[in-house]
């Protein structure tokens, strides 16, 4: 009796005595298996699970994984709108601690137990948790992508909480702090010092300001955008990373008289003048400000305290008020992408309240004559 016609696929024996399946892909390639098979019944068992995945509409191109990772990861960069400072970041987790383990390796070749290894030879090198962590997160992602293009079945980067930075715990400054070290950096800057501290406003923020994004009259300042400052030295303004971070901030009233006389003094005329510049008229660079906030720590007193740090004292101090979360969130421009919608409607008669309660504290404070040190919740850039 002569045996039934296959339906779907070949297989055929070779002279090694191994069997050979293959089969016409849909897209009308031959499809040989990646392996050969010891029995007849091993072969025709392949088949069988590639018919169902056609079936089923799971079926993947077996070569589309065969793309470098190098290659691919280097096309999910460009084909991305990345703001300056996130491209030059992945530029530099890619060059120095993702190509020289994955470039050459295909993204299917690419293996859970391959990027366990991988996490670890880095940490064993000495390379910070942080900085592992957010390469893993950048592979994660990309893979994440890989798996969107049907390159891959599923993501390899499976390590629990892989991708996670732990900031420390961070110092506030007491309000007394806060001026003393205002008062010791140079005159120029101490607007700037306070207005990061008891506003929340972020450095980039901060020297992004024009001279029409305050108002006096009614103690507000309007946030638009920030300055990033590269690695290599430039510097570019762009738009808030969410919607949350484009936002009006109540001044408290008791630093407007240290704002108006800046803007008198040290301000740019013009409605686009620049609120803050250095000495020689230019946008203040990070790293030459550092100093002069080291030096004014120093003479006030302050250890320990960066000027990020600032933020954090401004996030505490509106806390205490008795504000809302989604307040804390509209004045600090602080969201994820998915709250952005909900916290940028932003109730300017509450947001002046809330600079009022802090103005009362700072007054407090100067009554009591002392401050406590603090310390940070868990509050993020």
């Amino acid at each position: 009796m002569a045996g039934k016609r296959r339906q779907f696929g070949r297989v055929r024996k070779l002279p090694s005595g191994r069997y050979q399946a293959r089969y016409v892909g849909p897209d009308g390639l031959l499809r040989p298996a990646p392996e050969t098979f010891r029995t007849k019944k091993d072969a025709d068992a392949w088949l069988a699970d590639k018919q169902t995945e056609l079936r089923r509409g799971d079926w993947r191109d077996p070569d589309a994984g065969k793309v470098p990772f190098g290659d691919y990861a280097a096309a999910w960069v460009k084909e991305r709108p990345l703001a300056p400072r996130t491209a030059e970041l992945y530029a530099s987790l890619l060059r120095l601690h993702l190509a020289p383990t994955f470039a050459d390796v295909a993204v299917a070749d690419v293996t859970p137990a391959a990027v366990r290894t991988w996490r670890r030879a880095r940490l064993d090198a000495g390379v910070g948790a942080s900085t592992v962590a957010k390469a893993y997160a950048l592979l994660r992602t990309i893979m994440g992508t890989a798996v969107q293009d049907e390159l891959i079945r599923r993501n390899p980067c499976q390590i629990k909480n892989g991708g996670t930075v732990v900031t420390p715990e961070r110092p506030t400054a007491t309000i007394p702090e806060a001026f003393a070290i205002a008062d010791k950096i140079q005159p120029r800057y101490k607007a700037l010092v306070l207005l990061a501290a008891f506003c929340g406003l972020r450095w980039g923020e901060l020297v992004a300001l024009h001279r029409s994004d305050v108002d006096l009259d009614h103690g507000m300042i309007r946030v638009r955008g920030a300055v990033s400052e590269l690695t290599s030295g430039k510097r570019v303004y762009k738009a808030p990373k969410s919607a949350a971070g484009k936002r009006v901030v109540a001044v408290p009233a008791s630093l407007l008289p240290v704002l108006d006389a800046h803007m008198k003094i040290y301000a740019e005329g013009g409605a686009a003048g620049r609120v803050f510049v250095g000495a020689k008229k230019a946008t203040p660079r990070r790293n030459h400000f550092n100093r002069l906030w080291h030096r004014a720590c120093a003479a006030a007193g302050v250890e320990g305290l960066r000027f990020h740090d600032l933020r954090h004292t401004g996030n505490t101090l509106a806390s205490r008020t008795n504000a809302s979360t989604k307040e804390l969130m509209t004045r600090l421009g602080h969201s994820t992408a998915r709250a952005a919608l909900i916290y940028q409607h932003a109730n300017y008669d509450r947001e002046r309240e809330i600079a009022d309660a802090v103005d009362g504290l700072i007054l407090e404070a100067f009554k009591r004559g002392s401050g406590r040190k603090g310390h940070a919740g868990d509050t993020n850039d």
